[in-house]
This record gives C-alpha cells, structure tokens and sequence, in this order.
C-alpha cells in the first residue's frame, strides 16, 4: 500500500530556498519592467524590506514558518495597504511581475495556475481606490 502524502504549496515551491529565489526574482521584475512602473513606485528605493517583508508573509501563508505572524501579528493585508492607493493598475503591475515569476519557477502549470488566481483574488480584494 502507498501513501501520497500530499506536499504544502511551501514544500511544493522548494521551502525557504524556494520562496526567497521567488520573491527577489518579483522584485528584480519590478524593477526590470516598464510595465510595472506605477507599482514600483509604491514601494522604496531599495526592496531589501519589502522582500524581507513579502518572504516572512509568503513563508507562512504558503505553510511553512509563520515569521510574518511572529515578527508583526496577524497580517492584516488590508489595513497595512490603506496608506497607499492601490488601484486596478497597481493590483495588474503587481500581478504582472508574481506571474512572470511564478511562470518561471513554477513547472507544474496546475498548481501555478491555482497560485496566481490566489494572488488575483488576493489582489482584487487589497484594491482601495480607482485611480493607479
């Protein structure tokens, strides 16, 4: 008799090496990218927080070490983004750049499939303004 043991979507994305080389490689994109300009400039000049930030978040919601929860409380997506104008073409840049990594990093498309409408339905529910 086997048993599947099934993987947590952190296990899955390669653990903690996994998550870090996903979310420098979204920053590198946002950076890179013309198209994400207007997110880009929501954030710092240097994105050492943000992906500091993004990584700790991502470890836990993705199931592994909860070091967002443990360093800042709950999350709180919502209220933490009110200071900024996050509009459709802010939540589509940011979506943009999560895509292209994930397209990248991710092989199994099923599984990247279901990660970026997560993302998406995530994104539609931090918008807080029409504008950007």
């Amino acid at each position: 008799m086997t048993t599947e043991v099934a993987l947590t979507p952190y296990e899955a994305l390669g653990g903690e090496v996994g998550i870090r080389r996903l979310v420098n490689r979204f920053y590198e994109l946002m950076d890179e990218l013309p198209e994400a300009y207007t997110v880009r400039q929501l954030h710092p000049e240097s994105l050492a927080g943000s992906a500091t930030s993004l990584f700790e978040y991502l470890s836990g919601w993705f199931g592994g070490p909860s070091l967002y929860i443990a360093k800042k409380g709950h999350p709180r997506l919502r209220m933490r983004h009110a200071p900024y104008a996050v509009g459709p073409v802010v939540r589509d840049e940011w979506l943009l750049c999560m895509t292209q990594a994930l397209t990248e990093q991710v092989p199994d498309e099923a599984f990247r499939a279901r990660l970026i409408e997560t993302f998406s339905q995530m994104g539609n529910h931090l918008i807080n303004t029409d504008s950007h």
